[in-house]
């Protein structure tokens, strides 16, 4: 079907839109409350971030084009979905000291439902033989800017999709670029993300990518639980261990909590699909990720439920690798290998799930790719798979 599209920056033809402002009218589409909204933030540490929200009439969510593509927080009729940092965001990667020495500056932009880890590592920082910091926590494409953003509607069925572009390059290294489309269709409960991964050089390169996606009250609670259809379990060191019996439910806040980080392989169905549900402790809400195991082979459960001023927060994150240094990892062979100005593609679908009924759909659709099979769960942390702490 045809498109109506707005292009709001594109870097090459100096073209950049401050503001605007869509209703059904421009949307084309009659379903109620459909709107999009761009916006430029003002102010603290917010100052000059970019702001997209989208309301397909039943879901809305932001969009942070200046933090590569991220998702700042979403609400489903009069349920949030997302977490209470205590930075005060969107922070701006101009305030992000990404490289400050002990390569954890990334913790101070860290606020978002999701944040993408990668593009070049997306683990826990890397260090070379002389102490020198090689990879920075969780890599750089959170901070990194779309150069390129485009807001366009399909005729008929009204689904709005946003592009941007962002790249992840320096020269004589990495030539990474991320183009990345989140769409979204009148009265859907969620969205959907498609991210494609371009190798922009003539020679073959490696890269990573992490979904950290966070969620706190009121969908995290205590009782809260997350549901998977779980194959192996490794907890990532001694801490994470002495939660194992109790891995996959979540207490209520405790302040100086130390947290704990699970890491998984998922089972799948025929088509290498699958999916997670984290549920609050009555089953009222719910969030599913669904995704292709084929593409995102691996998923980590991080808690970290310490006090509620300080972050009470557990992330749920499909990736291509675990989220250990980027040379552990590499050592491991969990990259993605991208052929001279090859590709690789990432989609996961979000669903937000506001009653009863339909958290129980979801866990049911869990079991069933389950089917009955018990996993492989280890006490302690195996070296193949665990390396140094990350978050």
């Amino acid at each position: 079907m045809a498109e109506t599209q707005w292009t709001l920056t594109d870097l090459e033809h100096q073209v950049y839109t401050k503001s605007l402002q869509l209703g059904r009218r421009e949307l084309g589409t009659a379903a109620r409350g459909c709107t999009l909204k761009k916006s430029r933030l003002q102010g603290g540490l917010q100052d000059g971030v970019d702001f997209i929200e989208i309301d397909n009439g039943a879901c809305w969510f932001s969009v942070l084009p200046t933090r590569g593509m991220g998702i700042w927080k979403a609400r489903l009729g009069s349920s949030p979905f997302g977490w209470n940092s205590p930075i005060n965001g969107p922070v701006h990667p101009n305030f992000v000291p990404l490289y400050e020495e002990g390569g954890l500056g990334w913790l101070d932009g860290f606020d978002e439902l999701l944040v993408r880890c990668g593009l070049a590592s997306n683990g826990a920082p890397d260090f070379d033989s002389q102490g020198r910091l090689t990879y920075p926590l969780h890599g750089k494409i959170a901070n990194s800017p779309a150069h390129f953003l485009e807001v366009s509607v399909e005729r008929g069925t009204g689904e709005i999709s946003v592009t941007g572009i962002v790249d992840e390059a320096r020269f004589h290294f990495l030539k990474l670029r991320l183009v990345s489309t989140i769409k979204t269709s009148p009265g859907e409960r969620g969205f959907r993300i498609i991210d494609r991964i371009d190798n922009l050089s003539e020679n073959a390169a490696e890269a990573q990518l992490l979904y950290h996606f966070n969620f706190g009250p009121p969908l995290l609670d205590a009782g809260a639980q997350v549901v998977t259809p779980l194959q192996t379990l490794v907890p990532r060191d001694a801490r994470a261990a002495e939660g194992i019996q109790t891995w996959e439910s979540y207490d209520a806040a405790v302040p100086g909590f130390a947290e704990q980080v699970y890491f998984c392989e998922l089972l799948a169905d025929r088509q290498n699909n699958t999916q997670v549900l984290l549920k609050n402790a009555h089953g009222m809400l719910g969030t599913s990720l669904l995704f292709n195991k084929k593409q995102l082979p691996y998923f980590a459960v991080w808690k970290n439920t310490t006090g509620l001023s300080d972050g009470y927060v557990t992330g749920i994150e499909p990736a291509t690798n675990f989220p250990n240094p980027r040379g552990f990892e590499g050592d491991h062979n969990r990259v993605v290998k991208l052929a001279p100005l090859g590709s690789a593609t990432f989609e996961v679908q979000v669903r937000f799930h506001d009653h009863p009924t339909l958290v129980e759909q979801a866990e049911r659709e869990i079991m069933q790719i389950r089917g009955g099979r018990e996993p492989k769960i280890y006490p302690r942390p195996i070296s193949s798979w665990c390396g140094r702490p990350t978050l």
